[in-house]
């Protein structure tokens, strides 16, 4: 009888450790996602799916959305962080710098368009971060001396360009397109943008002084207004042009850059080899080596532009 006891307790045991071990194996990770809008979450879960994982089974994810305004970020990375996170995915300056401030500990992948990961303490190194955040990074201020170059050909002999940008993120780039207009002549009429509200008035008063276009600055608060940006400049006669792809709008004149939604869906890729054990310190920061030229035929005409031929055969998409 004492066996049996012996053996019934012995099964019971091995039930229960085997039931402690279909548990943890059945547990799905979470990530948790701070950015401006939902198409970043869109991008980011078709990534997702491009490497394989299924949202809701193989992976959960949870997302809070700032609008691109600087002071909802560190909130949203502390609700997420609440929830046992895994991952934390951040698409902007603001994001990382909230995330780095409350964790030092779980893997944070960023998207960043305005920051150099080294100057700025986030990363050792492009090659080994050495940290617990990795991710994507433009990096380059200096771009933005092309878009200076471009919205000059769109518009010969043009004097005066307002230039909108988020003084909170986007020094380094205002300072390159500064020296490069300087470079062209060209005289930079500035506006810094805080919250959504300030676009309205800041490209109306650019179209009352007489500047002859506009040049809209990278950071998560211009793209998720970048549609009403385009309306203003069209309205008012401003030829534009920006880091975000036009061609989904279908108002711009001029974009150039590189492609965000393939930068956001490339973030998925880390999330998968973190989640697969991977160190993050030892995941290198990549940056985006393609940069296309969009034109937008139908907005030249509504402005009365003849754009020059040369513009239009570099051009990668042409909006007809």
């Amino acid at each position: 009888m004492y066996g049996r006891r012996r053996f019934i307790v012995g099964l019971t045991a091995l039930a229960t450790v085997r039931a402690g071990a279909a548990r943890a194996k059945a547990r799905v990770p979470r990530v948790e996602m701070v950015s401006a809008s939902a198409r970043s979450l869109a991008n980011f879960l078709a990534g997702l799916r491009e490497v394989g994982h299924v949202p809701g089974q193989t992976v959960i994810v949870d997302h809070k959305i700032t609008s691109g305004e600087a002071d909802r970020y560190d909130g949203a990375v502390v609700v997420l962080l609440r929830s046992g996170v895994d991952v934390l995915v951040v698409t902007s300056p603001h994001g990382i710098t909230a995330a780095r401030r409350r964790t030092g500990t779980v893997a944070i992948v960023a998207v960043d368009l305005e920051s150099d990961p080294v100057a700025s303490g986030f990363v050792a190194s492009l090659a080994r971060p050495g940290s617990n955040l990795t991710g994507l990074f433009l990096d380059l201020p200096e771009v933005t001396g092309k878009l200076v170059q471009l919205i000059q050909e769109a518009k010969p002999g043009l004097s005066r360009v307002g230039v909108i940008w988020d003084a909170a993120i986007a020094g380094a780039q205002f300072q390159a397109t500064e020296r490069a207009a300087r470079a062209a002549a060209i005289e930079v009429r500035p506006a810094a943008i805080r919250i959504a509200a300030d676009v309205g008035p800041a490209i109306e008063t650019f179209a009352r002084d007489g500047i002859g276009a506009l040049i809209a600055l990278s950071s998560p608060l211009m793209r998720v207004n970048q549609a009403q940006i385009d309306e203003l400049t069209l309205r008012h006669r401003l030829p534009s042009i920006t880091l975000f792809d036009l061609l989904e709008r279908g108002r711009g004149l001029l974009s150039y850059g590189p492609d965000l939604d393939s930068m956001q869906r490339r973030a998925a890729v880390y999330v998968d080899r973190i989640l697969k054990g991977a160190t993050v310190g030892e995941l290198p920061v990549e940056r985006p080596a393609k940069f296309e030229l969009a034109v937008n035929l139908r907005t030249a005409k509504a402005l009365g532009l003849t754009l020059p031929q040369s513009l239009l055969l570099r051009a990668d998409r042409v909006l007809q």
